[in-house]
């Protein structure tokens, strides 16, 4: 059973004067499987919203191309990597074309499911969370400033949250010729949770807000956009946007 029930929501947040995060949702009509994708845009005021849609756009579209029923786990990580690289190529000739956008990337994180559970792929410090009824755990490592100097023990992990380098990622499609991805394998029991979010979520709502919301909140149907209010409550200076998958 490959199917998962999916939600989504991407917001301009209370600061910014554009969105430059995008997000998709699908159910892979061959394969049956159900696909989700976070990207969070940076490169000026042009730069960032153009490289986030090509990102979820492209990806989607190799997907589409590659996915077929009787994948496993491992040939979906590899199906997944393919289409990153194109969704890079893809932003790299439109940085080449058109001069406003000459600096643009964008962090890439994405969900597919098997029967078993779901692969992730990411790139930059947009995350994928696994949540069940025992607890919330962080499946993908930032490429980040900040989340190597956790790994240095230079700060916190809370105080990354906070720091004024945080927004200095490492890793990007279309600001690296070959940005590779980091994947992951993640089996899932009937009922769990993968949510995959950008920063903008991260920073201003916290891992333990997160698993209250979607565990112990009032329905799923409006999750997202009770985590959306966390977030403005704490300012929400950042674009905020999520998508949830629910194994069947």
């Amino acid at each position: 059973m490959n199917q998962m029930n999916v939600w989504g929501m991407t917001d301009i947040g209370l600061v910014r004067k554009e969105n430059q995060d995008a997000y998709v949702t699908a159910q892979h009509t061959a394969s049956g499987r159900t696909v989700g994708v976070v990207c969070d845009g940076m490169g000026g005021p042009a730069g960032g919203r153009v490289a986030s849609q090509i990102a979820v756009s492209v990806y989607l579209e190799e997907l589409e191309k590659l996915l077929t029923a009787d994948q496993t786990p491992q040939q979906l990580l590899e199906a997944s990597a393919q289409a990153a690289a194109l969704a890079n190529q893809a932003i790299q000739a439109e940085a080449e074309r058109r001069e406003e956008c000459r600096n643009m990337g964008t962090t890439l994180v994405s969900a597919i499911s098997y029967d078993g559970g779901v692969v992730v792929t990411n790139v930059g410090d947009s995350r994928a969370y696994h949540i069940t009824e025992d607890g919330i755990t962080r499946i993908t490592k930032d490429h980040s400033l900040v989340e190597s100097m956790v790994d240095r023990g230079d700060i916190t992990a809370e105080e990354a949250r906070r720091h004024p380098s945080r927004n200095l990622i490492t890793r990007a499609l279309g600001r690296d010729t070959n940005a590779a991805c980091d994947s992951f394998i993640r089996p899932m029991e009937s009922g769990s949770y993968i949510l995959l979010c950008t920063d903008g979520l991260v920073n201003t709502v916290t891992d333990q807000e997160m698993l209250f919301e979607i565990i112990h909140g009032d329905n799923q149907e409006t999750c997202l956009k009770r985590l959306l209010g966390i977030a403005k409550n704490q300012g929400a200076p950042d674009n905020v946007t999520a998508v949830l998958m629910q194994k069947l």
